[in-house]
């Protein structure tokens, strides 16, 4: 082990002696010995004539290119001034199905000169573990047109959790306050331990730092697995981070999901993603993060049980529904929304209606 991840290991130690049982920093249950209980229903999905709530916006183009993600972005970018941190998932290195480095720069070097890529350290060993790899990493896959602030570099910062169950405030890399806005550019796909991807899942696990915030997303202190946390409670974990985030940024913040080479693995497995079955379908963009993760999986819920078949299975498999429940439960957005057709005047139109005549996923190399 290198001298930076024994340093680490020391340190997270540490981390969780001082964080107590729940590996929370500060207890907001009504008994100090009692801990909170997760939901229930992760698995089940929720058709939109069975919801209720008020209406957002989501906007949609089948154009999956530098325009189209330029187009999807200038839908929703009204409030984004100032330092403006873009978060994305930069990759593990020669990762085949992050969003093209192309589409990134083309976006930058038109809408958001002077923005900053921002991501944090990884809770895994890997290639972004350290700023020293990850730093390297970033050089293999290309993401060298813009400054890359990794935020958990230097040191760390809570953020309160309003109204979370699990904690009262979230450990972020102590970068994420030196911005003023914030685009959450998300390569929508599954997840190994979250069911899928989305916009909840880029700023939950990607803004928590990743030495003492990802800790308390996904472990329980003195257990031999690191990653124990699961199904429900790991949904909530994960979204109470996002909620800490998008409260600090306030109305500075909006959303934009490309919906391309969707393997059930998440790009933190690079190379050993599994092979994409589902097919391609466009770009999604919102200022509610809860449209536009709904409206994600309402799309993949359209398509034919042959097209979603491996991605449906991998989301109620590790229950990770429970994502779009809880962030409705915590007033983070909105699960009814109206779906905007960028491709055809403006017309709405229904998650079916965007997962119609889908082409079957080809490797392009």
């Amino acid at each position: 082990m290198k001298y930076t991840n024994i340093i680490a290991a020391v340190a997270f130690g540490l981390i969780f002696a001082a964080c107590g049982n729940n590996a929370q920093p500060t207890e907001n249950t009504d008994s100090m010995n009692t801990k909170p209980v997760p939901g229930t229903d992760g698995d089940k999905y929720v058709p939109m004539d069975q919801r209720t709530g008020d209406t957002a916006v989501v906007y949609f183009t089948r154009d999956l290119s530098a325009n189209g993600l330029i187009k999807a972005y200038e839908q929703v970018n009204g409030n984004i001034s100032g330092k403006v941190a873009v978060k994305l998932h930069t990759g593990e290195q020669n990762g085949p199905n992050i969003i093209p480095r192309e589409w990134v720069k083309a976006l930058m070097q038109k809408d958001l000169k002077g923005g900053t890529i921002v991501e944090t350290n990884t809770y895994y060993e890997g290639d972004r573990y350290t700023t020293e790899q990850h730093r390297q990493t970033l050089k293999v896959n290309g993401w060298t047109f813009a400054p890359v602030d990794i935020m958990d570099e230097e040191d760390t910062v809570t953020l309160p959790v309003v109204g979370g169950k699990w904690f009262t405030r979230m450990s972020m890399g102590s970068h994420l306050t030196n911005y003023n806005s914030l685009v959450a550019l998300t390569h929508f796909k599954g997840h190994t331990q979250g069911g899928f991807g989305g916009s909840n899942k880029n700023i939950g696990i990607g803004c928590a730092d990743g030495r003492i915030g990802k800790a308390w997303i996904h472990t329980t202190p003195n257990q031999n697995n690191q990653w124990d946390i699961a199904t429900e409670e790991f949904m909530e974990r994960m979204t109470e981070s996002t909620k800490a985030t998008i409260d600090h940024f306030g109305k500075n913040v909006c959303y934009v999901n490309v919906m391309r080479n969707m393997s059930v693995s998440c790009d933190c497995e690079g190379v050993n993603a599994a092979p994409v079955v589902t097919p391609n379908v466009g770009i999604l963009s919102s200022t509610d993060i809860l449209a536009v993760d709904q409206a994600c999986i309402d799309i993949v819920y359209a398509m034919t049980e042959a097209e979603h078949h491996d991605l449906v299975e991998r989301i109620e498999s590790r229950h990770g529904l429970r994502q779009l429940s809880y962030m409705k439960e915590l007033g983070m957005g909105h699960d009814v929304y109206i779906l905007i057709d960028l491709d055809n005047g403006g017309q709405r139109i229904t998650a079916a209606d965007a997962a119609k005549d889908l082409k079957p996923f080809v490797n392009k190399k």
